[in-house]
């Protein structure tokens, strides 16, 4: 592991979060279960001792560089990259791979999201060694997540025969499906989560980021030969938001030969609503996830979060999500969490954005 880097895209904002999530404040900012920990600290956590902090390159925004310095001050200052403007994933992993190739001609990217949750840590650090070992030896390698339910908010890899101990081969790349189709991906017992971790060489992206995106490599060459020199700054100001915005999953992996997948069960979650935020709080006896001055009489089901100077009391309601966040108030049914993002949606029609 020692030519091990750690990559983890912290550029999102968490639009189902709203009104927590802000530009400002993104998910990967926040402590949603209630666990003590903002969501990037957690997952910078999980991956020590194995790849300390010295080998972790966070890529977050401008406007979230110093909060994010601030949530991980393990990591060297210049370990934090800032994207000028967002690009998606592709580019964001291509700047990341430079800066491996740089430091570690031998460089192994482990590229992972900032706010995902994991709930067996052994579990998912034994992954990750078997998916650098497979990545070692010059294979793209992505997770496929067990399916324990017929998902359809995930995309799902179709898995092939077993070529070495923990994996496979990954015939092809699936949309999100409907419900009936998701189904029979979970019958058929050959199809996992696609969970968007993933595992490469640093020059072995780079070749095929020129193969497929020849775009986006020559952006990155000019970018490339600036690291470590008085003009890197001014390079990636210029050429970043000029590269091609695509994610790694249509750009690269979907058109790429040999990709291994590493089938995995390790308490994962992308924690993509609130709903799956109360899924995973600490719950009462009338299974409200609710804060300590929060008070519930005669509910249930129910998900507080205020600020401590606060008090939210529930009478004869159930399944709600409630949110205060002092300019903004959510309060939705929990089954429905998901349709926030249409929340965030609206204030930037009105042009409010001093609430995104």
């Amino acid at each position: 592991m020692e030519h091990t880097y750690a990559v983890i895209m912290a550029g999102g904002v968490g639009s189902r979060f709203w009104p927590s999530s802000r530009a400002a404040t993104p998910k990967q900012l926040l402590d949603l279960t209630g666990s003590g920990r903002t969501m990037i600290g957690a997952t910078v956590g999980r991956l020590q001792p194995d790849i300390p902090p010295e080998r972790v390159i966070v890529v977050t925004g401008r406007v979230t560089l110093e909060a994010v310095r601030e949530a991980v001050p393990e990591l060297p200052p210049e370990n934090v990259l800032a994207e000028p403007q967002g690009r998606n994933t592709a580019p964001c992993i291509g700047w990341a791979a430079l800066h491996v190739a740089h430091r570690d001609p031998d460089g192994v990217l482990a590229v992972m999201p900032s706010d995902h949750l994991v709930a067996d840590q052994t579990g998912f650090m034994d992954a990750v060694r078997t998916a650098v070992g497979a990545a070692q030896g010059g294979a793209l390698v992505t997770f496929g997540i067990t399916p324990d339910r017929p998902e359809t908010g995930f995309g799902y890899i179709e898995m092939g025969d077993e070529v070495d101990p923990g994996v496979r081969r990954a015939e092809r790349f699936v949309e999100k499906p409907d419900l009936e189709t998701a189904e029979q991906y979970l019958a058929a017992g050959n199809f996992a989560w696609n969970s968007g971790m993933f595992f490469f060489r640093a020059d072995k992206i780079l070749g095929e980021i020129g193969a497929q995106m020849p775009e986006l490599k020559t952006g990155l060459d000019e970018i490339g030969a600036a690291i470590g020199t008085a003009e890197q700054d001014a390079v990636v100001d210029r050429v970043f938001p000029t590269l091609p915005s695509e994610s790694v999953d249509y750009g690269i992996m979907e058109g790429a030969s040999g990709i291994l997948c590493v089938p995995a069960s390790f308490g994962w979650s992308d924690l993509g609503s609130w709903a799956a935020a109360y899924d995973l709080s600490n719950k009462d006896a009338d299974n409200n996830a609710v804060d300590a001055d929060a008070i519930a009489v005669g509910s249930s089901g129910c998900l507080v979060r205020a600020p401590e100077e606060k008090l939210v009391a529930l009478v004869g309601v159930d399944d709600l999500v409630v949110v205060d966040t002092g300019d903004s108030l959510l309060v939705c049914k929990r089954g429905l969490a998901q349709d926030v993002k249409k929340i965030v949606t609206e204030l930037k029609r009105r042009g409010r954005k001093d609430l995104l």
